[in-house]
């Protein structure tokens, strides 16, 4: 009986091995259909396999200090298969299934989806999508726990197919600069410039067809597994990206303009850290569309003199206390004329000022003079600062700049001249703020940096340092002339009306006529480029805004104070910034907190929060401080109907409040505490006054 046993057991043994053999056989030659559970279908019966990629999963992008600012995150497509479910489940489960898929996806009826249900297991359907809506990983978890969905996948028939999907944290911020990558193979930005090394490295699996042309994943020993993409670290910073964007944003609407652009450089180490593009859309909104900062082509405008300026002090014998004249603001070079913005012009003035008040005339006539033989010793200079090529930055993109040169076509006797103040030429903002940011870094000028290491995981596989391009732009000499004129631009010059009692900012104006079907319109392309603080500069800023329509057109006037915006902000932000506070407003040893006047309720609070001694004399909402000893005397504030308050010593947030509530519209200088008052306290208040109060700290 045991050897009948043994016997028949090895026959057993041996009849399954030969169908394993013959199933690996037809498997091969691809003549067996899997279906899920126990079941096999027929030897013979041809069904079609393929090898199909597996993408990896995309690396992260990261701002500077770590934070994400694109990331693949997982999503699922809700897939069913009808045939698994038992039948007791199946009738148990059904329409409370139906209910619970309709209430989610809110695309069918509970009818519909009981069924589309129905018609798939009638029909032996092994996978069916349940809706074009994906899920995340919470909600995966959520309808796990759903009748049938409950059973699991071989039980339940439920199949959740990952799909990652990029996801961006900060949603539009830099939108342009971080890009896209999209199936085709094409995109922008750093999504595609690293695409290589965020993409990762796909693998492939094999997978079977079945019922309405849907490719299934099977297993085997074959199929490879992917590699994820590694991550990028990028130089923005998103508190300056937020600050950058919301001022040229503020800017944009401010003056109906079509497009704008802003970046931030950090001056030693070259990185952006703020890059921003936006566009009008014709309704009244902004977005990114295109990354002018990067790939955009412009005429500088008057930006350009600063390169005007090296060729004449490093190449004549022209010096800043040199006069040139003006006339009356117009000069005629070949019947052409050359104009400049001031009405009647400057007259006769120094170089310094031609530069400082922005004369396209006395450029012109300067680089006429000294050039007008020699251009190429002009165009060297060009050359010599990395205006004439692409950078060579690490988002791609970036076009050719446009230089006419002599002998070539286009050029003519009035083509220098107009360099020297900016036209018939073409460059990015990206050069500009590459040549002014070398101004401030001493001289030297580096690549402006976007990202700074590749890493996968913690492991750094690639880091980015600083490039220098031009070791030195000019003389030593030429280099503290340059600096001088750039300071005195924003305090005697075009750029006045953005001067700052706390810090200095230097920069350059620009403005340049748009150029439309080979005529210059009345519509202007505005700039300003600058660094601050002048005198130990730490970013170099530029911000161009294209066509803005109104009264302003300039860029001292619509440019400049977008930038102020931008270096108040970040000056306000950085302490290493600031310099140490006067002595004046250095408490006494031993006294009270600097307090001046205010809101008695508040001040009060303030006092008694600090331990300070304090006692009112007056009744009054608003009151001054008086010393005595180591106390504080509230006293009666000079607040009077139809007369201008006394607002000295007050927070700007104070004073503004009382001041508009008296009818008053208020200017102000400065920050902090006031520290004068244009109208008298006391003064009668006639109808539309106006008021100047200037803060100082």
């Amino acid at each position: 009986m045991n050897i009948k046993r043994s016997i028949l057991l090895r026959v057993r043994v041996a009849f399954i091995f030969v169908l394993l053999f013959a199933i690996a056989v037809v498997v091969k030659t691809g003549h067996i259909q899997f279906v899920e559970g126990e079941k096999w279908a027929k030897l013979g019966e041809k069904v079609t396999f393929t090898n199909m990629t597996v993408k990896a999963t995309r690396g992260n992008i990261y701002s500077d200090n770590g934070s994400l600012l694109a990331t693949s995150l997982p999503f699922y497509k809700v897939a069913f298969d009808a045939t698994l479910p038992k039948d007791k489940v199946w009738k148990e489960g059904l329409d409370s299934l139906a209910y619970r898929l309709s209430r989610f996806f809110g695309d069918r009826s509970t009818l519909d989806y009981k069924r589309m249900l129905q018609d798939a297991r009638g029909d032996g359907k092994q996978y069916i999508v349940l809706s074009r809506q994906n899920i995340d990983y919470q909600d995966k978890k959520l309808m796990s726990e759903w009748p049938i969905f409950r059973e699991g996948r071989l039980g339940g028939g439920v199949i959740f197919e990952k799909v990652d999907k990029r996801y961006r944290p900060f949603y539009r911020l830099s939108d342009r600069t971080i890009g896209y990558m999209n199936e085709e193979g094409k995109g922008a930005g750093l999504e595609f410039s690293f695409d290589k090394q965020l993409g990762g490295q796909d693998g492939s699996a094999y997978y079977q067809k079945i019922a309405g042309g849907v490719w299934k994943p099977i297993f085997d020993a074959n199929n490879v597994k992917a590699v994820d993409g590694m991550d990028i670290t990028t130089t923005l910073d998103i508190n300056l990206q937020d600050v950058a964007e919301t001022a040229l944003l503020k800017a944009m609407m401010q003056h109906n303009a079509d497009d704008g652009l802003v970046m931030v450089m950090e001056v030693k180490t070259g990185h952006i850290k703020a890059i921003s593009n936006l566009s009008s859309d014709g309704n009244g909104h902004f977005r990114e569309k295109f990354n002018y900062a990067t790939a955009g082509l412009f005429e500088p405008g008057s930006t350009f003199k600063l390169v005007t300026m090296i060729a004449l002090l490093e190449d004549s014998e022209v010096d800043l206390s040199d006069s040139v004249d003006t006339g009356n603001g117009e000069y005629t070079f070949y019947k052409n004329k050359v104009r400049d913005h001031e009405e009647g012009g400057l007259g006769k003035i120094t170089v310094r000022q031609a530069f400082e008040h922005s004369s396209n005339v006395a450029m012109a006539k300067l680089v006429d003079k000294n050039f007008g033989l020699r251009p190429q010793k002009f165009l060297d200079h060009v050359d010599h600062l990395k205006l004439n090529k692409p950078i060579g930055i690490q988002i791609s993109g970036e076009p050719m700049p446009k230089f006419k040169r002599p002998g070539e076509k286009g050029w003519s006797g009035i083509s220098l001249p107009w360099m020297a103040y900016g036209y018939g030429i073409e460059n990015t903002p990206l050069h500009t703020l590459a040549l002014y940011n070398a101004v401030a870094n001493d001289g030297k000028m580096i690549k402006p940096v976007f990202v700074t290491k590749i890493s996968k995981a913690d492991h750094v596989e690639q880091e980015f340092e600083t490039e220098t391009m031009v070791s030195s732009i000019c003389s030593d000499k030429t280099l503290k002339k340059l600096k001088l004129m750039l300071e005195g631009v924003v305090q005697e010059g075009t750029a006045k009306n953005i001067k700052d009692s706390h810090y200095r900012i230097a920069g350059k104006t620009g403005t340049a006529q748009i150029l439309e079907n080979g005529r210059y319109t009345k519509k202007y392309i505005t700039s300003f480029v600058g660094y601050f603080p002048a005198d130990n500069p730490k970013y170099t800023a530029i911000v161009l805004i294209k066509n803005p329509r109104g009264w302003y057109q300039y860029g001292s006037s619509v440019a400049a104070p977008a930038l102020k915006e931008i270096a108040d902000n970040i000056y306000a932000r950085d302490i290493e910034l600031h310099a140490a506070m006067a002595k004046e407003h250095l408490n006494e040893d031993g006294a009270f907190p600097v307090i001046r006047a205010g809101n008695q309720q508040e001040l009060t609070m303030l006092c008694n929060e600090l331990g300070v001694s304090n006692h009112t004399q007056t009744e009054e909402e608003w009151v001054r401080a008086a010393k005595s000893g180591n106390a504080v005397n509230w006293k009666k504030n000079l607040i009077g109907q139809n007369l201008v308050p006394d607002v000295n010593g007050m927070t700007f947030r104070d004073a503004i409040y009382l001041l508009e509530s008296a009818g008053l519209k208020v200017f102000y200088e400065g920050k902090g505490r006031v520290a004068s008052q244009s109208l008298a306290p006391g003064t009668r208040i006639s109808k539309g006054s106006k008021i100047l109060i200037r803060l100082n700290g």
